[in-house]
């Protein structure tokens, strides 16, 4: 088998499966219990919660600058209806986000549009952000959403720079970055990204599913400006009540420090990125979608002609793995891609185009294969 779908999820570690079940057997009492049982569990929960700060170069964590939720999307989901419900608001409050944001974000803009809300979004021309248009439309933000990496596209967005413009004529936007498909993979911190909410999830980083957490800034927490979604007891510094989950928290954190521990091998996966690019761009019928900045380990390809799907399967025929979009709205009905509208793409070459994603594991003869199986695929299916 070949994968390069890493995008959509990624294998969990040996170490982190290890951990994961070390934990379940051995570590199995409630963190908020406090018994002995309890309070050893508390102690892991605490460790892993110091594991995941540290990966995003924080020394010393202050109460519920982390905290763990179930994944990206209820990461999101806290972050924007969080900060969006924390204050009373006049009506028409602004939004800005970007074009072709992961559906656990934009849909919950959607619903904020919906009680009335403006919401923005910032054109993505090339992969890159448009700054003139953040400039002349940053007046009375009261949040600004932006991808750090696009889950279709690979863009690498310069966030920081966006959310400098954004503070210059609104000081008390919240900034909001989800990370999910930069984390670990692209090097950043808090503090380089300068933003006051971090949305990261495990599944992506070789963790286990169903696990994930969200950074807050300690202004934020002060000056009580996010709001919990749900209601309980108050578990996760009152952001996020329900029992924690304690085996897959303790899994995610084992498989940070192994990314930490060879952060080295994200400039190799970043060669065979551009070596996968460039051989791609060599096949008659092929173009490849550079962004302006591009992270290390997705490459968009439109195969001209050969609606997405139909060459997925091909591929999935050949034991090679891809996609044709983000997997989180697979099950969805089906809608042009905005992320790849926002790029620049016309309507046909939407439908011609596939995602292919990267881990370390992945090699240079996956890469042929690869290349000899679209070439193929260019030579023997119906063009429409």
């Amino acid at each position: 088998m070949i994968y390069f779908d890493n995008s959509a999820t990624t294998k969990m570690s040996e170490g982190a499966l290890a951990r994961l079940n070390e934990v379940a057997l051995y570590h199995f009492g409630n963190p908020s219990s406090l018994h002995k049982v309890g309070l050893d569990a508390e102690k892991l929960l605490s460790a892993s919660r110091e594991v995941i700060a540290k990966s995003l170069g924080i020394q010393r964590m202050s109460r519920g600058e982390i905290i763990f939720t179930s994944g990206g999307t209820e990461s999101n989901n806290i972050a924007i209806l969080g900060s969006a419900f924390a204050k009373k608001r006049r009506g028409n409050e602004k939004i800005l986000a970007t074009m072709g944001e992961h559906a656990s974000v934009e849909a919950p803009l959607n619903y904020l549009e919906s009680l009335g809300y403006t919401v923005l979004r910032v054109p993505t021309k090339g992969g890159a952000l448009d700054f003139d248009f953040i400039r002349q439309n940053s007046s009375g933000v009261i949040l600004a959403t932006f991808m750090h990496v696009n889950n279709e596209t690979g863009a690498l967005y310069d966030v920081k720079t966006a959310f400098e413009i954004v503070k210059e004529n609104s000081p008390e936007a919240i900034l909001h970055t989800d990370c999910v498909q930069s984390y670990l993979k692209v090097k950043f911190t808090k503090k380089s990204l300068g933003a006051d909410l971090i949305s990261i999830s495990g599944h992506k980083v070789n963790g286990p599913k169903g696990i994930g957490a969200l950074y807050i800034s300690p202004e934020i927490i002060k000056q009580k400006k996010l709001s919990p979604l749900f209601l309980g007891g108050g578990q996760e510094a009152g952001l996020r009540s329900g029992t924690e989950n304690l085996y897959s928290a303790c899994a995610f954190a084992k498989a940070v420090e192994e990314h930490l521990a060879s952060f080295s091998q994200n400039e190799e996966m970043a060669t065979l990125r551009e070596y996968i690019a460039s051989g791609l761009e060599k096949i008659e019928g092929v173009r490849v979608n550079r962004p302006a900045v591009c992270a290390p380990h997705i490459v968009n390809v439109t195969v001209k002609g050969i609606r997405s799907e139909t060459l997925l399967h091909f591929l999935s025929s050949k034991d090679i793995y891809v996609s044709s979009g983000s997997a989180c709205a697979s099950n969805a009905q089906k809608k042009k891609s905005i992320a790849l509208l926002g790029f620049g793409l016309s309507d046909d070459d939407i439908d011609s185009s596939i995602r292919i994603s990267l881990c370390k594991d992945n090699t240079k003869d996956e890469a042929d294969a690869l290349f000899s199986a679209i070439k193929e695929a260019t030579e023997k299916l119906v063009r429409r």
